[in-house]
């Protein structure tokens, strides 16, 4: 990737040891079954992330001065099980450096990694994940490390939460847990849906975006686009709303699969990245330092067993 800094920021934003940010950029295509190009997701967001205005207008604030440090590209491809581990361990580093870790893929596979990393480090995480599909399948033509199998291990070891879903394989069904599943066609005629998911959250939760939770009427550029997804201003206020109530821990962006013609689906994820680090950091000045709360004494524990539907909220 030729991009030198995050959105063309001053070097001295964008320094590993000042920076509270880090964007680890994973262009990753290995395992699609339609649409190929999420590979080439990554350049086509951080050139969008160039040419777009800094200035947050609706927290007030200019977030990339809390600095955004862009991490060398992962470019392990020789396996799916290779691409997740090199993710997992890069995101793992960067937490243990006291960071605010955050990826953009590349496919949803990408997302086994950083799960797993944000799953060792924290206690009881959440993770809600924006979606059109249910991606719960344990195995799927060989790997279970497959774009189709993104949430299944969050399915098994945390407090997972779909948002948007509406396409899924029948045997997902014996996988998903459907009270804390919101479908779209329940949203649509829905009110309360964006209360009742907070309500479902513990405090530490990793966010994980696949576009194609998008409607393809803003959001076309995406591997597998479903009709009848998420629109922006809804979108918006679920999210701020998690980073309000909640201590959002790290985020992934997945799935854009740009096109040449078709430039507004790069914007869209450009401003939606930015957008998320503005409501984290918009109580925050630049002079405070970040605490990410996380305890190394966390690394090593035990990761297999099902979430506790006892522990509070």
């Amino acid at each position: 990737m030729d991009n030198k800094t995050y959105a063309g920021i001053a070097e001295e934003y964008s320094k590993l040891d000042s920076s509270k940010i880090v964007l680890i950029p994973v262009p990753y295509d290995g395992t699609s079954t339609w649409q190929k190009g999420a590979d080439k997701g990554p350049e086509a967001f951080l050139n969008a992330s160039e040419n777009m205005e800094l200035y947050d207008i609706e927290t007030g604030t200019e977030v990339y001065q809390q600095g955004v440090y862009l991490a060398d590209a992962i470019t392990e491809n020789s396996s799916p099980e290779a691409m997740v581990d090199a993710v997992h361990q890069a995101t793992k580093k960067y937490i243990k450096r006291n960071k605010f870790v955050t990826a953009f893929g590349g496919e949803h596979s990408v997302s086994i990694g950083t799960i797993r990393a944000f799953n060792e480090c924290f206690d009881n995480l959440t993770v809600v994940q924006l979606d059109a599909h249910a991606d719960l399948r344990e195995e799927y033509h060989g790997s279970k490390c497959n774009h189709a199998c993104a949430l299944y291990e969050a399915s098994q070891n945390t407090n997972l939460l779909q948002i948007g879903i509406r396409s899924m394989d029948v045997m997902e069904t014996t996988v998903m847990d459907t009270e804390k599943t919101y479908f779209a066609h329940d949203m649509a005629v829905d009110d309360t849906w964006i209360d009742s998911a907070i309500d479902q959250m513990t405090e530490n939760v990793f966010i994980t975006i696949d576009l194609d939770a998008f409607d393809p009427s803003i959001m076309p550029s995406t591997g597998t686009p479903e009709p009848g997804g998420l629109l922006w201003y809804e979108t918006l206020e679920f999210l701020k709303q998690i980073f309000t109530e909640k201590n959002v821990v790290g985020f992934d962006i997945v799935e854009l699969c740009p096109n040449e013609t078709e430039k507004s689906s790069d914007f869209l994820a450009a401003k939606l990245y930015y957008k998320m680090l503005s409501y984290k950091f918009q109580n925050e000045s630049v002079e405070d330092d970040y605490d990410n709360s996380f305890d190394n004494t966390n690394i090593n524990k035990n990761n297999n067993s099902k979430f506790n539907e006892d522990d509070e909220y």
